[in-house]
């Protein structure tokens, strides 16, 4: 039977190998799990999914798969999606509440399963069927003080078990992401070097040491292994970037996490003439851009972030700046970074399905050479991508 999950799993676009599959059938055979759905789900997802990015898209495949309840809630289900939408909230005394009969898990679990089997057709309030608002330990919007929460939000938040929780959802590479996830796309960059001092074990050498001097321990040391990797970023600040400020420090904070060879510089809706590192003081302390170019050697990153949303007079005319004269256009300016760091790319925090409606959007994509990404996990990964090549 577990063909069809292997078809399931590519149905939902997770990357699983036949290779991969059958490792999992091997180690079903010699038995390294009980017979237990949960400890089949981790052997699964273990020895079939290579990227955590793909964890949620696993987890609703594998939901699909085994007739879990969102394969009965979807579009497609015999039960409409409406009973998911809550009708009624109904009270009831505290003496009311204190006579609902507690089933206890398993018994819960054996009950829903039948309950799945038998009912046809949507149900509101009560105490038996899958539905919203009653004193039914299934359904939400109801109240039992030991339920099943499926479809919707609690009342209570006494519910036993919730099946629509993925723990993975925040890996989908469509979604939106946080500073953790942000740190594991930025891990795809990476060009190792041992550098420093001699401070950390060389298990191979002290073993090899250790060997040719008769079983004598000789340890050896060795530097560091650190990323290898410059990077430059220059981050948009002010004006509409004000609306994607908290995503922008999460990618500040993962990325002077992972790059230990980073540099940055602000600059506001386009790079002209100078750049600042602090905002207080971006009239005072100034860097000009020709020094900037200058600096840092050509296999530097360059990571353009920024929402590209600004007047197209910003980008192609001289004087464009909406806060000074500036006497070349932004795109000379921005030419200019391109051709001394030959490895850039522009991070979009803005969605990437709204770019064709911005002109500046567009007008930024053609001098970036399409190498504009959205700031999601997919985007970020494909960001990386392009830089390592």
């Amino acid at each position: 039977m577990l063909i069809d999950f292997f078809f399931t799993l590519k149905d939902a676009k997770v990357p699983v190998s036949i290779k991969e599959f059958l490792t999992l059938l091997e180690a079903m055979q010699k038995q390294v799990i009980s017979g237990s759905l949960d400890d089949f789900y981790y052997l699964a997802r273990l020895t079939l999914v290579k990227d955590e990015a793909h964890f949620d898209k696993f987890d609703r495949a594998f939901g699909l798969y085994f007739k879990g309840i969102a394969a009965r809630f979807d579009d497609n289900g015999s039960v409409p999606l409406d009973w998911l939408v809550q009708r009624m909230k109904r009270e009831l005394t505290p003496e009311q509440i204190e006579a609902l009969e507690k089933f206890g898990y398993d018994k819960l679990m054996d009950r829903l399963k039948e309950l799945l089997k038998e009912q046809k057709e949507r149900h509101e309030g009560g105490n038996k069927w899958i539905g919203t608002g009653g004193t039914s330990p299934f359904g939400h919007g109801g109240t039992n003080p030991e339920g099943i929460r499926i479809g919707g939000k609690g009342g209570n938040r006494s519910a036993v078990k919730v099946w629509e929780a993925r723990s993975y959802k925040d890996y989908d590479g469509e979604r939106e992401i946080g500073t953790r996830n942000i740190k594991v796309a930025l891990r795809r960059l990476r060009k190792f070097a041992r550098q420093g001092a001699a401070e950390e074990l060389a298990l191979d050498d002290t073993i090899r040491a250790t060997a040719s001097n008769a079983g004598y321990l000789d340890i050896k040391m060795q530097p560091e292994r650190k990323n290898n990797i410059k990077v430059l970023m220059l981050f948009d600040v002010g004006g509409t970037m004000d609306d994607h400020i908290e995503r922008t420090e999460e990618l500040f904070s993962a990325s002077k996490s992972e790059f230990k060879n980073m540099e940055f510089f602000y600059f506001h809706n386009c790079v002209y003439d100078y750049v600042w590192k602090n905002n207080r003081r971006r009239h005072s302390e100034r860097f000009p851009t020709w020094d900037i170019l200058r600096k840092y050697p050509p296999d530097t990153k360059l990571i353009f972030v920024g929402d590209a949303t600004m007047s197209p007079y910003e980008i192609l005319q001289p004087g464009g700046s909406v806060e000074y004269n500036n006497e070349e256009a932004g795109s000379a300016w921005l030419a200019r970074f391109t051709a001394a760091f030959p490895k850039f790319i522009w991070l979009n925090p803005e969605p990437e399905n709204i770019w064709q409606y911005r002109q500046s959007i567009g007008i930024m994509r053609q001098l970036m050479n399409n190498r504009m990404f959205p700031l999601t996990m997919d985007g970020l990964e494909r960001a990386m991508r392009t830089l390592s090549k």
